[in-house]
Order: C-alpha cells, then sequence, then structure tokens
C-alpha cells in the first residue's frame, strides 16, 4: 500500500534562486519540479507538496541562440481572429520579464486547479531585494548545478 503524506505533515520549504546569466528552458524546469514537489520523497501527484520559489534579478534572464527575438507567445481572445502574439524581446521591452518566466513555468507545468495553486508558490522579484526575507529561504547557486545552466556574458 502506498503512504499518504497527511496535510499536517506537509513542510513547505522557501527556495530563492538568482535568475542573473541563467538560461530560461532549464531554469523553470527546475522551478517546476520543485513547484510541484517532485523533488521530495513524498511527492504525490494529486496533492500539492511543493515548495516556494523566490526569483531574483529576472531582468538579467538569457536565452540561447536567437530565441529572444524569434521566440514567439500565442493567445487567444475568444472572439473569431482573436489570435494575439508577443515575443521575449517585446515583453522586455514593457518591462515585463516575469511574464516570461512565468509562461515558460507555466506551461511546464500540468492544467488544472492544483497548476494554478502551485503556480501561485512562485515569487518573481526585480533586482536581488525581496520581501521574503522572515522565511529564511534557501539560496540555491542555479549555476552551480551544472554548467548548461548558465549563460557568461564577456
Amino acid at each position: 500500500m502506498t503512504p499518504f503524506a497527511k496535510k499536517k505533515e506537509l513542510k513547505n520549504k522557501w527556495y530563492l534562486v538568482s535568475a542573473e546569466d541563467a538560461v530560461v528552458g532549464r531554469l523553470a524546469a527546475y522551478i517546476s519540479i520543485v513547484l510541484r514537489g517532485k523533488n521530495k520523497s513524498q511527492y504525490n501527484p494529486n496533492q500539492d507538496n511543493g515548495d516556494f520559489v523566490i526569483v531574483t534579478n529576472i531582468e538579467k534572464i538569457k536565452f540561447t541562440g536567437k530565441k529572444f527575438k524569434n521566440k514567439k507567445y500565442f493567445r487567444h481572445t475568444g472572439h473569431p481572429g482573436g489570435i494575439k502574439e508577443t515575443n521575449p524581446y517585446n515583453l522586455n521591452e514593457k518591462n515585463k520579464s516575469q511574464d516570461i518566466l512565468k509562461y515558460a513555468v507555466k506551461r511546464m507545468l500540468p492544467g488544472g486547479p492544483l497548476a494554478k495553486k502551485q503556480l501561485s508558490k512562485l515569487k518573481i522579484y526585480y533586482g536581488s531585494k525581496h520581501p521574503h526575507d522572515t522565511q529564511n529561504p534557501i539560496e540555491i547557486k542555479f549555476s552551480d548545478l551544472n554548467k548548461k545552466n548558465s549563460i557568461k556574458t564577456v
């Protein structure tokens, strides 16, 4: 029989990740794993067992290749002919760098109400300051996990 974790037994941790020179897709994949709780031994797909993730320095996030200008995000208004398109370059120009990472993470989570709840545990901030010091977040050096996780600019 599979042991299920009770709601009282679940402990949520807080993690702090700096997005400086981080590759968007790799960072989003790591964040989605932590938000779902797949990094824990008591993972259960129908429970919200994930942790909180604070991302700082979002304005310094990077894309590989020509994706910064060529990648397209689509959405539909619901009306006939209502497809809208944008790209990371346009979002960055409008000071919406946090939406770039949020779109990537959201699309790596399964659809449904549980994914919306898990996505609400993602906190994204410009610069290195954030209001979550009282939670004592565990700092993760994302660029040290793998050499491909960051693009060093010269």
